[in-house]
């Protein structure tokens, strides 16, 4: 043994080649934390002393290769500034280019994923073997920062300046088939072969059949591209990745220059340019945030994965209800493996249901992502039917019809007595009570909520919703199904609207009060969409359908009368009710506060409507000039706060719950980490401030909760030191 650590070894074989295998003790993945990077220095020092030497495999124990670095350590590197960063990154550039520099050929036998850091280990080697499954990635730009371990200098030495360009500024994972095509690795073989291959290279290099210094030389040198080249590699890229960027993600635009600055430089002088535009970016709110938000969704995946152990197999579903949603349900199920029963009372209804799931499918054929066999198999994983006739070996079933409690209450009772007396009943609904809805059932500890985000096929949330009476049993089940699906399931206790729909009315409240008082919708959607927002307050409205909006506003009115009473049907000055009264519910009937054409795609477009501006402008009190800041801190105001009441409420579990829900439910910018990172980033005395100036204008839906005033007061944050408090 050549070297032993708790996540290194480094083994001599018979024929003089070693073997450095990662194996982190007591983890399920290799991770490059401060204390394995420590190892690897202290591993490739032994290799570089060891005499007689003929090679190197680098070698994972792990099912993946290395996940990356280990980024529950970011916040706190971070913090350290710029120069403390910087010196991190020399000593693993000095390690790297040990390993590099070792004076025989290496070789990476990459079983698995190799990510970020894990990636940029394999890159210092000389070659790399890939197993048919693994994948290869740099996703550092999804953080908000850029490769800083060499990523930028030895990618495009390797594969090209435009292929290491798509790679970094995409983040994307990259399958062994197209690793190969770009020569980013040597040979991909069965999974089996992975360590006979990398012998077979080492053989072949000492051998003279390949040439490992010339490998290195290149690597080691300037990036071969004359000025010309340069400018069309360069130029084009930055254009076209800033405009799909946008103008909040500064990384994938900055990796690209780094890329060009470093392009006619040796090594050392590529690397000391990389390092200090990773330490620029590390220290952005960006950065900071997007690292949050990787560590909150870890949160949530642990969460769902507790649950899911406790929960049985899920092999057959059911969805009552086959329309455009019921179709999406069924889709999502069937193409992630779960075969389902699509259940109407009507013919034409489940004719709707299987265009719409073929629809879809098709869609991934053109795409390239299923070939016409996966998609005829997956397709026969839906089975529509009129009758229960199938319905007793159903595991769980999704009721998805239409959002009234009478109707629901009445297909729930009725379905119940169709099924198991295990079958986890669940209602598909954004509004309506669970525990109402459990009233009318004799096991109401096998039913909870399970409302999905429309369309169900691109929208990642699932909220799992306990009625009072719910059992733990039904709500692991329905955590499990939603994770077979695909989907990040999110816990929450039952009240008005739930988690997201109770946080986003307070947010069109902000809304319906600016235009009340002439503020110009089209002004508001351009101001919170320069904020980050996909959509703007009035086109989201328009595409939810405004008179699902007015029903929810009703449930939220009654639900909480002192904040969201004017949000009900009788509320006079709302531009949402002034919509519905004249037939104009958005996107569904084509003319909401926008007008909506076909565009080429058979996509609606949205266009201006002089009608709906000159309906709006009947409505307001006037004109009235508002600054972007005032609009901003009225829309996001009474959001925020909602969203620390189902903090205080109970109503989710932990702020990164909270967090998570809104940038997957509603597509909150994720750049500013959530609501509750949103507050944190203002200071919550601060916010407070802001909010008690609104609310002597504007209301109850502005005033701060007493327990966030008592935070202000003891300078709590809702994360410590990039962790919930």
């Amino acid at each position: 043994m050549i070297y032993q650590g708790n996540a290194i070894t480094v083994a001599r074989g018979d024929d003089d080649i070693a073997t450095l295998t990662f194996d982190l003790a007591g983890e399920s993945v290799n991770k490059l934390s401060t204390a394995v990077v420590q190892e690897l220095d202290q591993a490739v020092g032994a290799l570089g002393a060891e005499a007689g030497l003929r090679g190197l495999i680098l070698a994972s124990a792990k099912e993946a290769f290395i996940v990356g670095a280990d980024i529950t350590e970011f916040h706190g590197m971070f913090e350290q500034g710029a120069d403390q960063i910087q010196a991190m990154l020399e000593r693993v550039h000095g390690i790297f280019n040990a390993l590099e520099d070792l004076p025989f050929p290496t070789v990476s036998a990459i079983n698995g994923l190799a990510l970020g850091g894990g990636c940029e280990v394999t890159l210092a080697t000389d070659f790399r073997v890939m197993a048919e499954a693994a994948g290869i990635g740099l996703p550092e730009t999804k953080l908000g920062i850029l490769p800083g371990w060499g990523g930028c200098v030895r990618l495009p030495r390797l594969i090209g300046a435009d292929n290491a360009i798509e790679w970094i500024a995409g983040g994307s994972e990259n399958k062994a088939e197209a690793c190969l095509k770009v020569g980013a690795v040597d040979a991909v073989v069965p999974a089996e072969a992975l360590a006979a291959a990398a012998r077979d290279i080492l053989a072949r290099a000492n051998a003279g059949e390949l040439d490992h210094r010339a490998r290195r030389a290149e690597k080691t040198g300037p990036l071969k591209l004359d000025a010309i080249e340069q400018m069309m590699a360069f130029e084009t890229a930055k254009g076209y990745v800033a405009g799909k960027a946008g103008p909040h993600y500064p990384a994938p635009v900055e990796a690209i220059k780094v890329i060009q600055k470093g392009a006619g430089e040796e090594r050392a002088r590529a690397q000391a340019i990389e390092a200090k535009a990773f330490a620029k970016l590390a220290l952005t709110d960006v950065c900071y945030n997007l690292v949050g938000l990787f560590l909150n969704d870890q949160v949530v995946k642990k969460k769902g994965a507790g649950y899911a152990k406790q929960a049985g197999d899920i092999d057959q579903a059911a969805v009552l209800g086959a329309g455009i949603m019921g179709g999406g349900i069924a889709y999502q199920s069937a193409s992630k493996g779960t075969p389902i029963l699509m259940k109407d009372i009507k013919e034409e209804a489940i004719a709707l249901g299987l265009k719409e799931s073929r629809k879809l499918f098709t869609k991934q054929v053109e795409r390239g992502k299923l070939s016409t066999e996966q998609m005829a198999e997956r397709l026969a994983n839906i089975r529509p039917t009129l009758s229960y006739g199938d319905f007793s070996h159903v595991d769980l079933v999704v009721e998805a019809v239409v959002e009234n409690p009478k109707v629901k209450g009445a297909v729930l009772a009725e379905v119940e007595e169709r099924v198991g007396e295990d079958t986890v009943l669940t209602s598909n609904t954004s509004t309506i009570s669970i525990t109402r809805l459990a009233e009318n059932l004799k096991r109401p500890e096998n039913f909870c909520g399970m409302h999905f985000f429309n369309p169900v096929h691109r929208m990642p949330l699932v909220e799992v919703i306990r009625g009072e009476k719910t059992g733990d049993a039904a709500v692991a089940a329905t955590v499990a199904y939603a994770r077979q699906m695909g989907k990040t399931p999110i816990v929450v206790n039952d009240c008005p609207g739930f988690l997201v729909n109770r946080v986003l009315f307070p947010y069109f409240g902000g809304f319906s009060q600016l235009v009340a008082q002439g503020a110009d919708f089209r002004h508001i959607d351009k101001v919170m969409e320069r904020f980050g927002w996909p959509m703007g307050p009035a086109y989201l409205l328009d595409v939810v359908g405004m008179d699902t909006a007015v029903h929810a506003g009703e449930v939220m009115a009654e639900g909480f009368p002192e904040r969201m009473g004017g949000m009900g049907s009788d509320s006079g000055k709302s531009a949402i009710r002034l919509m519905v009264d004249h037939d104009r519910l958005g996107q569904k009937n084509a003319k909401g506060f926008y007008a909506y054409e076909e565009d080429r795609k058979g996509k609606p477009k949205k266009v201006v409507d002089e009608d709906a501006i000159a309906l709006v402008e009947g409505l307001a009190e006037g004109e009235r000039e508002f600054s972007d800041e005032q609009i901003i801190a009225r829309m996001m105001v009474p959001l925020c706060l909602e969203t620390v009441r189902c903090l205080e409420d109970g109503i989710v579990g932990s702020a990164a719950e909270a967090d998570m829900a809104l940038i997957y439910g509603i597509g909150f910018p994720p750049f500013r980490g959530g609501a509750l990172r949103y507050i944190d980033a203002m200071g919550v005395d601060a916010f407070v401030a802001q909010a008690d100036s609104l609310a002597e204008e504007l209301g109850p839906l502005y005033a701060p909760t007493d327990r966030l005033r008592e935070r202000a007061r003891q300078g709590e944050r809702f994360y410590q030191d990039g962790q919930q408090a």
